[in-house]
């Protein structure tokens, strides 16, 4: 069984795209990410053309994103004070990372800078994850080493206006998680992601947010951030196939119910270990492909 995609102009095996959405909406739960890292370069490797891959799955991000912070909402995991200042930093950080996407896509760049920009993120963030990760788990089988408690850099605690955050437990300046959602919001828009692979560290080793937080509050940033650039994206750039999207998004929600009971019962520094593995086997396959030589060196679209 077929199924055209008018935006994309491909047909495709639906049973295949929702098998692919529900796999990613089940690590989203799981993570507390949007599932954009790994569902964006598997539309690519299936055949989607680059620039649709990233603007559709903007929708199945969203979409999945409220399925596992419902989850979430009713376990009381969210911090909605540190969320809001979130999603207000990455609604203008989206604005903006739309506005680049156009120029890149203009240039007949875009395919390059998507393959680029996850090589480099997501081979630093995995990485500095696993390791930190790893230390962790070595010393909490290590009794006679005291585990040291993560400390917020110099400089935040530096930041002026600073204010109570009850539910992470926090007094930081809300400077710091504006200025994080809107790089967020302009990596996210460039890359097809929700930033969740992003953001999920940064809540943990900048903010020094607990865990069991981070993950709600994550997907709770990543809701509205990711919808505001899914309709920036179908105005200004016209990217976003909703058959697609809608594909992604019945297999996603599904997964995502599934993730969040999964990722209950792992401990922290597990659930990290395990993003951090999945994070860097995506890198990997990314960079296999920019190593190789393409298929065809010209492409002939037919004479104008």
């Amino acid at each position: 069984m077929q199924l055209y995609l008018p935006i994309a102009e491909m047909p495709v095996d639906p049973f295949v795209v929702i098998a692919m959405g529900a796999a990613v909406g089940f690590l989203s739960g799981m993570f507390g990410v949007g599932g954009g890292f790994l569902m964006t370069p598997l539309l690519i490797f299936y055949g989607i053309p680059p620039a649709v891959a990233v603007g559709s799955e903007t929708v199945q991000i969203t979409a999945s994103s409220v399925s596992g912070a419902l989850g979430h909402i009713k376990r009381k995991t969210v911090d909605f004070q540190m969320g809001g200042f979130l999603v207000a930093g990455g609604a203008v950080g989206s604005a903006i990372g739309v506005f680049l996407f156009r120029a890149f896509l203009k240039t007949g760049q875009i395919e390059t800078v998507i393959s680029v920009s996850y090589v480099v993120f997501l081979g630093a963030i995995g990485g500095l994850m696993l390791t930190e990760s790893v230390r962790t788990l070595f010393r909490s089988t290590d009794t006679k080493r005291p585990v040291r408690k993560r400390r917020s850099p110099a400089w935040l605690a530096a930041l002026p206006f600073p204010m109570r955050f009850r539910t992470s437990g926090l007094y930081i300046s809300p400077l710091s998680p504006i200025a994080l959602g809107f790089l967020i919001g302009m990596i996210g828009a460039v890359m097809g992601v929700g930033g969740g692979f992003i953001m999920v560290p940064a809540m943990l080793y900048i903010l020094n947010m607990p865990t069991n937080v981070v993950v709600g509050t994550s997907l709770f940033h990543i809701i509205f951030v990711t919808a505001i650039t899914t309709l920036l994206h179908a105005a200004a750039n016209q990217t976003v196939d909703i058959a697609l999207g809608l594909l992604l998004v019945f297999g996603g929600v599904i997964g995502a119910q599934f993730g969040v009971r999964a990722g209950m019962k792992l401990k922290g520094e597990q659930l990290r270990a395990l993003l951090a593995l999945i994070v860097l086997a995506v890198c990997a396959r990314l960079l296999i492909g920019l190593a190789l030589p393409p298929a065809s060196f010209f492409i002939v679209e037919g004479a104008q």
